[in-house]
């Protein structure tokens, strides 16, 4: 059985960081907490589960921050986990059954990560990342902001899953400010940072130079496919936030030339035509949304709910509104079936029973 440093870099963790321990630390040969800089009780708390913490000095540089704490692992892989990250215990157990039978070959393990969920809790938003990663190989981080270590070797699916379970927001502007010091420090941004440093710019609102940076990164051609079909997506939002309704179609489509379509680019294109009332090929794009095929072993961010829930209850709607009650009606039922509970499915029963009782 293969053995597992779990490595950790926090800062001012104490509501969280028990929570993230206790679900990881019988499934670990050790436990390496590097503390960038907390005044709460996080160190406190991290010496209940191991002696093992050290100090970094905090230089606005994650990659640095991680590849210190992997640099004091002794064990065959590296595990990454952030404070406030979970293991649920159906995941725990598929991963004692991985730890178990593992392949030492195996150079990174990949694992899917949990970070969006709706009312009752059920997962809205997902995407693969490296979790395990061979030791002593030089598999380093890369990147200050959105760090990553590029998959190499044998890369496999690790059949687990790790929840991140925010309790508080995060700094909005971090991520931000360490991108734009870079830049006034000349800093060339790489692909992968190009593309983040430009979602940052969106959530900040600055539109204009959010499309000025993914044009870029699509026009350099140097991006992953994920992120490309992403950029456009995003480049969609920025023009429909501007005003610039016929250029966000335009983003949106633009996605298609680099692969097939995703049913969360259908289901964008389906609210496009949704919101100008133009209910027929609202329909076509959400219809279509049905027949993509999820695969989250790409890579890229799934949205789980635009492969099933979204597109039916979307074209109750549409289908109500050209007069096509009996179809509106199934497809009613065929969102009940990803989600029994959802508020708007019991509205349009009710709709639907009313309309009945009317007749």
């Amino acid at each position: 059985m293969v053995t597992i440093s779990l490595c950790m870099i926090v800062k001012n963790e104490e509501d969280v960081l028990a929570r993230c321990l206790k679900s990881a630390a019988d499934l670990v040969d050790e436990i390496i907490i590097v503390d960038t800089g907390s005044t709460d009780r996080t160190r406190e708390i991290a010496a209940q589960f191991t002696q093992r913490i050290y100090d970094f000095a905090w230089t606005d540089d994650f990659a640095a921050a991680r590849n210190y704490a992997f640099s004091l692992a002794e064990m065959d892989y590296c595990m990454w986990l952030d404070a406030d990250d979970v293991l649920l215990e159906t995941d725990r157990e598929a991963f004692r059954a991985l730890k178990a039978a593992l392949n030492p070959a195996v150079c990174v393990v990949m694992a899917r990560y949990n970070t969006g969920y709706d009312e009752h809790g059920r997962v809205t938003f997902s995407y693969f990342r490296e979790r395990l990663i061979k030791n002593h190989i030089g598999l380093r981080w890369e990147g200050a902001v959105h760090e990553s270590i590029a998959p190499t070797g044998q890369v496999v699916d690790g059949g687990f899953a790790i929840s991140h379970l925010k309790l508080r927001p995060s700094d909005p502007d971090r991520n931000l400010r360490i991108y734009e010091k870079q830049l006034e420090r000349g800093v060339a941004l790489e692909p992968r940072q190009q593309f983040y440093y430009g979602r940052e710019l969106y959530y900040h609102q600055r539109y204009e130079e959010a499309l000025r940076v993914f044009e870029q990164f699509l026009d350099e051609k140097q991006g992953w496919v994920e992120n490309n079909i992403d950029a456009c997506c995003h480049c969609a939002y920025c023009y429909e936030r501007m005003g610039r309704q016929e250029k966000a179609l335009q983003a949106l489509l633009r996605s298609f030339t680099y692969d097939r379509p995703r049913a969360e680019i259908c289901c964008e294109l389906g609210r496009w035509f949704f919101q100008r009332d133009e209910m027929s090929l609202a329909a076509y794009w959400y219809a279509l949304a049905l027949t993509c095929v999820r695969d989250d072993s790409r890579g890229g961010f799934v949205s789980p709910d635009c492969y099933g829930y979204l597109p039916c209850i979307q074209l109750c709607v549409c289908y109500s509104r050209l007069g096509d009650m009996k179809r509106a009606e199934q497809m009613n039922e065929w969102a009940a079936s990803f989600k029994p509970d959802a508020a708007p499915v019991a509205h349009n029963r009710a709709c639907f029973q009313s309309l009945t009782a009317e007749a």
